[in-house]
């Protein structure tokens, strides 16, 4: 029988992971922050460090905090596949029953997992959505467009769709893979699939805080195009049931 899960009892076992591709101003902070949280929400846990492919010193700072602190982990992609690929890697490598990640670029309080927890019970997966979008014009209108377009291929709509803040039941996730996409349409894929097999998705509202160090990409041409040939392909694979 599943343990009923309240704010005062902790998950039994959680696993935690970070993408990082150039976040050598970002990599410690966020790690050191979830060292201090995660042991108030999980009696086990671990928390991995995904490095996709940093040209900068990402991964040797992930590296050192892995030989600092023993449940923390070290994946490294060489050379960088994509903000899909990092999930992928996280997803796989993630051992226990509960898993959460967030992006690695300090732009989420990770403190803000409480409010993850408190709904993951009742759900198959917890989604965040930004209450007030810390990012630049192009980036909200690529947001907006990013709604229209899963409405019209895949029929949801959510808050938030590529929110990087995300709990998953871990038996619950494994009934959506394998996961194709190694780009950014890694969200669209999850919830498209998760659809499809009827999972219980709920969401929760988190603060976004100003990038202050390192480039997003998510308004590069090439991850643009690439998105939109992954969405053909998952439109495809969930019209044909081939996952």
């Amino acid at each position: 029988m599943e343990e009923k899960i309240t704010m005062k009892s902790k998950l039994p076992e959680l696993s935690i992971f970070f993408p990082f591709w150039n976040e050598e101003k970002n990599i410690e902070a966020v790690t050191l922050k979830a060292l201090e949280i995660t042991p108030k929400v999980a009696d086990k846990w671990e928390i991995l460090l995904i490095d996709d492919g940093s040209s900068d010193k990402t991964l040797q700072i992930a590296q050192k905090l892995e030989n600092e602190h023993k449940n923390v982990r070290t994946i490294s992609h060489i050379p960088n596949r994509g903000y899909g690929a990092a999930l992928k890697s996280g997803f796989e490598h993630s051992k226990y029953r509960y898993i959460v990640f967030t992006d690695g670029d300090l732009q989420f309080d990770f403190s803000q997992v409480e409010r993850f927890v408190e709904k993951i019970e009742d759900a198959d997966i917890v989604i965040g959505y930004r209450e007030k979008r810390r990012d630049p014009f192009k980036r909200n209108i690529f947001a907006t467009l990013l709604k229209i377009w899963d409405f019209v291929f895949f029929h949801f709509f959510y808050k938030d769709i590529d929110c990087g803040f995300k709990m998953f039941k871990k038996d619950n996730l494994d009934k959506i893979m394998p996961l194709r996409s190694e780009g950014a349409m890694i969200t669209t894929e999850i919830l498209a699939k998760a659809k499809a097999k009827n999972l219980k998705i709920k969401e929760v509202g988190v603060t976004h805080l100003p990038r202050k160090y390192g480039e997003q990409s998510g308004g590069n041409p090439s991850v643009i195009i690439r998105a939109m040939l992954e969405t053909f392909i998952l439109f495809w694979d969930i019209r044909y049931k081939r996952f």
